[in-house]
């Protein structure tokens, strides 16, 4: 299979230019010449066949064939809000989150918030990357960093579960959830008694996710995995 590209401008005509970062891994990487077969996206849904016709010092000449309208998304939108890890743990965060299907990824800033969320510009990049990998068409949105009496004001789905040592166990959503989900993880140590009740206020319902104390990434995977593999939407394939 063709290896896969992303250009960052909507592609709608038979000719695309690859800049930047990704035409600097097919040149001085991949060492592309004319008539190498690409596969682009730029992050909108769909994906394109593409040739390069010239190989430039920093840009990629492409000549592009009709849009294949291939989506790879969930069939209802997953918001992950999380009170960020500190180093490389926020990488590996949001590049699995990409690949579970995760619609929007939104940093939080909690009362005992230990880290700040990287540049944005960083995590965009982190986006990409996994996106190419898992065969994404289109981009996890990464909201800007947010306070919790901030992110309370507004509702981010319908049904907005919130990770709790004593909270109930998770719902069982059968073949399908039949509204937009909202997870919220907070950070090492946990949400204050005053965020939850902050949370409760406002529709939020606190899950469990067992007897054992999780690292904020495997909370935030575990509770992202089982709304999507619970929803008989498990379709990836290890590996691919």
């Amino acid at each position: 299979m063709p290896d896969r590209y992303y250009i960052e401008t909507p592609i709608r005509e038979s000719q695309a230019t690859l800049a930047g970062s990704e035409a600097h891994h097919l040149l001085h990487v991949m060492r592309a010449k004319t008539g190498l077969k690409v596969i682009v996206f730029d992050g909108l849904g769909g994906e394109f066949d593409a040739t390069v016709v010239h190989c430039g010092r920093t840009e990629v000449q492409l000549e592009v064939g009709p849009r294949k309208e291939i989506e790879r998304e969930l069939p209802y939108k997953l918001t992950l809000a999380v009170a960020l890890p500190k180093g490389d743990r926020q990488r590996w965060l949001v590049e699995k989150s990409v690949e579970l299907g995760v619609t929007r990824f939104i940093p939080l800033k909690t009362i005992r918030s230990a880290a700040g969320a990287e540049q944005s510009s960083k995590l965009a990049r982190y986006v990409v990357s996994a996106s190419k990998q898992c065969g994404r068409n289109r981009l996890m949105q990464i909201e800007p960093s947010t306070s919790w009496v901030e992110f309370l004001k507004q509702p981010i789905a319908t049904r907005q579960l919130l990770a709790h040592p004593q909270g109930h166990p998770l719902p069982n959503f059968g073949q399908q959830p039949q509204a937009d989900i909202g997870l919220a993880i907070g950070p090492e140590g946990g949400f204050t008694e005053d965020e939850v009740d902050s949370a409760i206020a406002v529709g939020w319902e606190k899950v469990s996710l067992g007897r054992r104390i999780l690292r904020i990434e495997t909370a935030a995977l575990a509770m992202a995995s089982a709304i999507v593999l619970g929803s008989n939407h498990s379709d990836g394939v290890a590996g691919s």
